[in-house]
């Protein structure tokens, strides 16, 4: 029987019939099987998705299989499919129904992929382990255990305070599940990490190439792992009176993805030190953090470490190779370096990486200044602190990325402006002041390039800058590839209060003409909610099944589920998947950083597009351990 074959021939083969597009690969990124999804949508029709690999040769194509239990794949199409989604019209509802599908290179068909069992309601549901007190929050993706397939990592927040609010908070825990609902592991960070959205940046990704991902993040005494080992001393409690945490021993710890257990912890760069320093004495600037990863060397991911940006500016880059956790780096505003100075308090609640400069190696561009792959500063704006900012090719007439960013007291007439991500140079601006989101994405075919606008702009920007309408969507928090066409939709919810969603969730469409949304898709139907109060996002948008869109990842209600939804609608629209796009893979990775944003990739995606560009990756294997 076809479908007995062992997959891992499956991918040995396939690996070979590519490998004349991986000989030239330089960055190193994730391993993916094809991602099949199906869902029943009524009336004997099946839609199913699959994934166009950043690895698969130019002029692949594919068969899709149909297997009844007990049977055959049953072969769908005639003739060799181009697109790569496909709606099966004649099924029997009674019948259990899997999919499967055979990637065809140069007339020679290729092993069945892994088969996938048709959803049979809208949405895949993973059932949780939410304690007594908690609420699912923000996620993440990763493979944790090498077989071509994501795992969620997920963040389950209790009581939590801002950092300028006192009080004690619950103990931060981190949980594991595969997608059929397995549950992997649980993390608890212990009465010496504070619970809120800008303490624990949790990062997942496959850090030494062995093919699985890793989880890290920051630590302290009393941190339990997925094994119930506890890192350094148990009993120690470094809250004060008010509920801070300004004293004791910080680590930096790296997981396995796979167990959760302590594979590495080194003392947390930059420490503290005196709170003061840092500007206030209750550590609302000392304790602001952020973090993601960067190809720093062009090949291999390096973890990066933040703290502070009201003031105080500090990234540190670390490896995590052979088994060695390293220090690479680490850029201080406060150095005496010429220049440093400038960095200072250019932080935003978000932050984004990636190759802006053209040498292959990438930046971070933390809010209104940008680090260098080296660790020295590229160039700071003087902008000031912002709660939103968005790096792809908005403008697609314009050589290289621009950045999309809005800041809340500009010393600049432009509180909200467009600027040369490799230079920092304002392009345009708005003259707005504190301006509390802003978002970028192409959401009308009638302008080149992405649109823009900001919570308090007179109307809707295209990426030259020219006003193109005085309506504009109500949202400015998040956005996903949802229909058939190369737009991209509204992706929000209501908020407000402990834990949001008292709204709901939802997806609408821009309809330009009218200068309204539509709604696409209504969360709320399948009792999901969002997170993170009037911010109401998701607790992960990400390309992590089927073809090229997204999927959008809520919990529902009662915190008993994630549900994850992908789009029915057919498309011929032939992207590789957006997650092996180096810019859009790493907005993933740092999509939970305090103000979640949505992932970008690093070429213009939107109407009038150019093919995407080649992708010079490899995706080297690894497996459990």
């Amino acid at each position: 029987m076809r479908l007995q074959m062992e997959w891992k021939v499956f991918y040995l083969s396939l690996a070979i019939a590519i490998s004349l597009t991986t000989l030239r690969a330089q960055r190193q990124m994730e391993f993916l099987d094809r991602g099949v999804v199906a869902v029943m949508q009524g009336d004997g029709k099946v839609f199913v998705s699959w994934r166009l690999l950043g690895t698969d040769p130019e002029g692949i194509l594919f068969h899709l299989y149909r297997i009844t239990e007990g049977n055959e794949p049953i072969q769908i199409n005639s003739d060799p499919l181009s697109a790569t989604n496909y709606v099966d019209a004649n099924v029997d509802p009674v019948t259990s129904n899997s999919y499967c599908v055979g990637a065809v290179v140069e007339g020679k068909e290729l092993p069945l992929s892994r088969a996938t069992k048709a959803w049979t309601q809208p949405y895949l549901s993973i059932p949780l382990r939410t304690l007594e007190g908690y609420t699912p929050n923000d996620a993440s993706a990763g493979d944790l255990d090498g077989d071509g397939v994501y795992e969620i990592i997920l963040h389950q927040a209790g009581r939590g305070r801002d950092n300028a609010q006192a009080g004690t908070t619950s103990e931060p825990v981190f949980e594991a599940y595969t997608l059929d609902g397995t549950f992997l592991w649980r993390i608890n960070l212990g009465k010496n990490i504070r619970e809120g959205a800008h303490y624990t940046q949790f990062m997942v990704y496959d850090l030494d190439g062995d093919g699985r991902a890793e989880f890290a993040c920051k630590t302290a005494d009393g941190t339990v792992d997925g094994k119930g080992r506890v890192i350094g001393d148990a009993q120690a409690d470094y809250r004060n009176t008010r509920g801070f945490v300004l004293d004791g021993p910080e680590y930096l710890t790296i997981f396995d993805g796979l167990t959760g257990a302590v594979l590495a912890t080194a003392d947390y760069l930059p420490p503290r030190g005196n709170v003061r320093d840092w500007g206030d004495e209750s550590g609302n600037r000392a304790d602001r953090f952020l973090a993601c990863i960067a190809y720093l060397d062009g090949v291999r991911p390096s973890l990066i470490m933040c703290r502070g940006y009201y003031t105080r500016t500090v990234l540190a880059a670390w490896n995590w190779r052979e088994g060695k956790l390293s220090p690479v780096w680490t850029f201080d505003s406060d150095d005496a370096a010429p220049g440093n100075q400038a960095y200072r308090g250019q932080g935003n609640h978000n932050l984004s990486a990636g190759d802006v400069d053209g040498d292959g190696k990438d930046e971070i561009l933390y809010g209104a200044c940008a680090i260098d792959h080296d660790g020295k500063g590229l160039y700071s704006t003087g902008l000031g602190h912002g709660d939103a900012m968005h790096l792809s090719d908005i403008d697609p007439d314009r050589p290289g990325l621009e950045v999309w960013a809005i800041h809340e007291n500009p010393r600049h007439p432009h509180g909200a402006n467009l600027r040369d991500a490799r230079t920092g140079t304002v392009i345009w601006g708005l003259p707005l002041t504190d301006p509390g989101r802003g978002l970028s994405m192409d959401i009308d075919p009638r302008h080149k390039g992405y649109e823009c606008w900001a919570n308090n702009s007179d109307g809707l920007y295209d990426g030259k800058g020219q006003k193109i309408s005085h309506a504009k969507p109500r949202s400015c928090n998040m956005g996903i590839w949802w229909d058939g066409d190369l737009l991209r939709e509204i992706l929000d919810g209501g908020g407000g209060g402990r834990g949001g969603g008292f709204g709901g969730a939802f997806i609408d469409k821009w309809d330009y003409e009218k200068g309204i949304t539509v709604r696409l898709l209504n969360g709320t139907e399948y009792q999901c909610v969002t997170n993170n109060g009037t911010k109401a996002n998701p607790c992960l948008c990400a390309d992590i099944l089927g073809d090229w869109r997204e999927e959008v990842l809520w919990r529902t209600r009662d915190g008993k589920e994630l549900r994850i939804f992908t789009t029915t609608i057919p498309t011929e629209r032939r992207l590789y998947t957006l997650m092996h796009d180096p810019i859009y893979r790493l907005g993933v990775a740092w999509q939970n950083v305090a103000y979640n944003q949505p992932a970008h990739p690093g070429f213009y995606l939107g109407h009038g597009m150019a093919d995407p560009p080649h992708l010079s990756i490899s995706t080297p294997r690894g497996g459990s351990k």
